[in-house]
């Protein structure tokens, strides 16, 4: 990787945690218990709300190489359709697929399909993305296909940090979606060992496709 590139990849992690602010706590903090409560009670709004959409911006390294780009999220219960531009190199990736098997587009040896999406873009890009965990961290919520995970909340009873699956996940930012009556994640930073994710979401969808 070039210097140009590895000054351009540190520019996009420094401007992504420079977009979104951390929010200023008013009065007192909520019990954890009332977190929990909160966080039940969002959960049960995701679960019954299994479409949606986000896009946004991402920043990738796996403590080597690094980059950023525009990132765009379709989610349908299991099916997803994921599609990362990277400007600064001018790719671009497409992943589609559903709990059983992933299709990437965008390579340069032609598309490639498997039945795991992780090992497929690690194999294919280098890059390390958990994206059947990510479509329920990427909300605020745990991946009811793993082993349970552990939550710590804020002072204003927002989800602050999730570990699953040997993944950290800290959020920020939290933005209000009135047609959910929930509150949805603007800033989500995954961690494992080198590798990082780090997103920031300009606008959520609803499965109706209303912000």
């Amino acid at each position: 990787m070039t210097r140009v590139l590895r000054l351009a990849a540190a520019a996009g992690l420094v401007l992504l945690a420079a977009c979104v602010g951390q929010p200023v706590r008013k009065g007192p903090a909520v019990p954890a218990a009332l977190a929990e409560q909160m966080q039940h009670a969002r959960d049960a709004v995701l679960l019954a709300h299994p479409q949606w959409a986000l896009q946004g911006r991402v920043a990738l390294t796996n403590g080597q190489n690094g980059g950023s780009g525009r990132v765009e999220w379709r989610q349908d219960g299991p099916q997803y359709v994921v599609s990362l531009s990277a400007p600064i190199t001018r790719q671009s990736w497409r992943m589609t697929g559903d709990a059983a098997s992933a299709k990437l587009e965008g390579l340069a040896a032609g598309p490639r399909e498997g039945s795991d999406p992780e090992a497929l873009l690690r194999d294919a890009t280098g890059w390390v993305i958990p994206v059947g965990a990510l479509a329920s961290w990427v909300r605020g919520s745990v991946d009811r296909s793993l082993p349970p995970g552990e939550l710590q909340f804020g002072a204003d009873g927002h989800l602050a940090r999730l570990q699953q699956g040997g993944w950290t996940i800290e959020y920020s930012g939290w933005q209000s979606q009135p047609a959910l009556g929930i509150d949805l994640p603007a800033r989500v930073e995954a961690s494992q060992g080198d590798a990082r994710v780090r997103l920031v979401v300009d606008q959520w969808q609803d499965g109706s496709g209303g912000s």
